[in-house]
């Protein structure tokens, strides 16, 4: 049975789907940036305000399973997680205190961890969602089946809400680990690139690799995270030489990177690029790195084409993840344009959870 909050949403939708307004979801704001901008008819669309649904539906640790309403708090999930030394293994950027569970999934971002743990779709275990009937629909695990072959909840991981509003999901999360050091070596872009490349290969349990440039020369840091068993990261440290940070530095370090509090990313627009893990420099301007070289941010007014272009070669896609103002904006979107066929399948999609076409309009991709 819906709750009041879930029952008034529902009702906000079948109104907005009555008079053919477009619908908005929002929930904690952190990531309202990212995204096509709103539509103009922003103004007289129907807000659903996700942040009405909180609390932790079940947690069990001896599980590793998480179930959360979709407004629940990053920061109140991580806090019930810690007393059991357990935590979300794909490491969301939050980018803000009112980040929510919801949106993290929505969003479908990962952090430095997810080189080593992987990128946050493989961990989402079942979703509910709000229709455009209004009905809420319960996908993965043992109530509904998954339509066409298609897995849903990791269809519905980065959709910016295009389907319809995921109001409740469950997620696997794993034990922390006790033992974690990061290492930190000074060199350019170009050695810190080769010297992440074939990093996976190494019998090490490597965490997370990243690269951030310190705004004098060329120069940088390249930042290597282990995690795992004593004697493992013991002998990872000494065949990988660098400097040993204090656990307080590292971990510092680590959540500025990750919620991009270093100078580096204040600057608009900014750009991630996903590449091939060994593309060398692709001397678009200003660069750092994350997952040994997988993710480039690039901090520079390039002409999109240009950005796209080098993201294709480099067997990848771009993206404008942050900008300045509306005028940054590709006119196509500041998502890589899809190809005719991906089109085409994310068309059907649309049609067939929103055949209406209310929910986000145009957020993920223009015209949808």
């Amino acid at each position: 049975m819906m709750n009041y909050s879930l029952s008034h949403m529902s009702e906000q939708v079948l109104a907005a789907r009555n008079s053919l307004k477009p619908i908005h979801i929002r929930g904690g704001g952190s990531k309202a940036f990212y995204g096509n901008p709103d539509s103009d008819a922003k103004q007289c669309a129907v807000t659903l305000d996700m942040t009405s649904l909180k609390g932790i539906v079940t947690y069990e640790p001896s599980e590793l399973v998480l179930t959360a309403m979709a407004g629940t708090p990053l920061s109140e999930i991580k806090a019930a997680l810690s007393e059991a030394d357990q935590t979300l293994p794909f490491d969301p950027p939050e980018f803000g205190d009112q980040s929510t569970i919801g949106g993290c999934v929505a969003a479908g971002l990962s952090g430095p961890n997810s080189y080593a743990a992987g990128p946050l779709r493989h961990y989402v275990l079942g979703t509910q969602l709000l229709d455009a009937e209004g009905r809420v629909l319960t996908f993965g695990g043992e109530v509904m089946k998954n339509v066409a072959g298609y897995d849903i909840p990791r269809l519905l991981t980065g959709s910016l809400g295009i389907f319809g509003a995921i109001v409740r999901v469950s997620i696997k999360v794993m034990p922390v680990m006790r033992c974690d050091q990061t290492l930190q070596f000074d060199m350019t872009e170009a050695q810190a690139l080769e010297r992440s490349t074939g990093l996976r290969a190494l019998a090490m349990p490597i965490k997370c690799v990243a690269w951030l440039p310190n705004g004098q020369g060329e120069s940088g840091t390249l930042s290597i995270r282990l995690a795992g068993a004593d004697p493992a990261v013991a002998h990872a440290i000494k065949a990988l030489g660098g400097e040993v940070l204090t656990t307080f530095v590292a971990t510092q370090w680590w959540h500025d990177f990750k919620e991009q509090q270093f100078k580096f990313f204040a600057y608009r627009p900014l750009w991630r690029l996903a590449v091939a893990a060994n593309t060398p420099a692709m001397n678009l301007g200003p660069t750092a790195f994350d997952l040994a070289g997988e993710v480039r941010w690039v901090a520079a007014d390039v002409d999109p084409q240009a950005v796209r272009e080098a993201a294709t070669r480099a067997r990848g896609h771009a993206t404008l993840f942050k900008r300045e103002h509306l005028g940054q904006c590709p006119a196509d979107g500041i998502f890589h344009p899809l190809s005719a066929d991906i089109h085409q399948i994310v068309k059907r999609l649309k049609h067939e959870f929103d055949p209406y076409g209310l929910f986000n309009p145009s957020r993920l991709v223009l015209g949808l």
